[in-house]
């Protein structure tokens, strides 16, 4: 009961990872205030859990519902002691030589502008309660081209700045600033963005179940526990003298390429030795 009689705001809180959390974070003794658009999936979450949860309807890309979501949470419970910033979505997927002003603002305001405001309106509600602390959802996305589309990864890049600037922000108010960094994780956020459904979504989740298996050196899929996990360590006691960084929870999927950690997957240079070795053994 790491978080008993503490209150927790987890937003994107109706399925994946942010389910999760919610579901830890209640079974820990918070008071949980999940929020998302999905009215029925938080109701969902909530049914789960066997802690205290609170649903509100929150729009994040509406910094009008967000300030109304950190006042409830505080005027109802005394104050905020910890914010997980993880709603979010897949963002405008054209690259940058198609995409639209409005796709990339749209892109913006899910996954950057609503964790700045997030933290905006939370961090007033937060100053002087001993362990306090925000976690933004970022992304492997963040540390390279290659993960994910341009717009998206623009954002989780901002958010992990976003983090360091705003852990040196809130340090003389004790609140504590960062982010988690999730890999291939089996969440609906693939099939959500390709807008699928009914048979063609279960055949495609059982289709990113298999490839993650495969994705990096631990030979499984990532889940949202996973994440979710590290999210109440970083927003523990155990995690107090961590700031202003993040945590990449990726199965080592940023190791290098897979002929890095695979050694079925040969690499340039091994090939190279292994033609050099079949042209001298062949005398040529």
């Amino acid at each position: 009961m790491r978080f008993e009689g503490k209150t927790a705001v987890i937003t994107g809180a109706a399925s994946g990872i942010g389910r999760a959390a919610v579901l830890l974070f209640a079974a820990e003794g918070a008071n949980v205030y999940a929020a998302d658009i999905d009215e029925t999936g938080m109701a969902e979450t909530a049914a789960l859990s066997n802690g205290s949860v609170t649903c509100v309807r929150c729009d994040v890309t509406n910094c009008e519902d967000i300030k109304a979501l950190m006042d409830r949470a505080a005027a109802e419970t005394g104050g905020i002691d910890a914010l997980f910033n993880n709603a979010g979505a897949g963002g405008d997927s054209a690259p940058i030589d198609e995409i639209e002003p409005a796709g990339w603002d749209r892109t913006m305001d899910l996954l950057l502008r609503s964790v700045a405001f997030g933290i905006r309106y939370a961090a007033p509600h937060m100053k002087g309660r001993a362990g306090a602390a925000i976690v933004n959802t970022s992304s492997i996305a963040a540390v390279g081209p290659g993960y994910s589309p341009s717009a998206y990864a623009v954002a989780k890049a901002g958010v992990l700045h976003l983090t360091k600037t705003s852990a040196t922000d809130l340090a003389k108010f004790q609140i504590r600033v960062n982010a988690v960094q999730p890999g291939f994780i089996n969440t609906n956020i693939f099939t959500r963005h390709l807008e699928m459904s009914g048979e063609l979504e279960a055949q495609a989740k059982g289709a990113i179940a298999m490839l993650s298996a495969v994705a990096q050196p631990v030979a499984r899929g990532g889940q949202s526990n996973d994440i979710a996990e590290a999210v109440l360590f970083l927003c523990s006691e155990a995690a107090s003298f961590v700031n202003g960084t993040s945590l990449i929870v990726d199965g080592g999927m940023t190791l290098g390429p897979r002929h890095s950690w695979d050694p079925a997957t040969p690499d340039l240079f091994s090939t190279l030795r292994d033609m050099k070795a079949a042209a001298d053994a062949a005398g040529t």
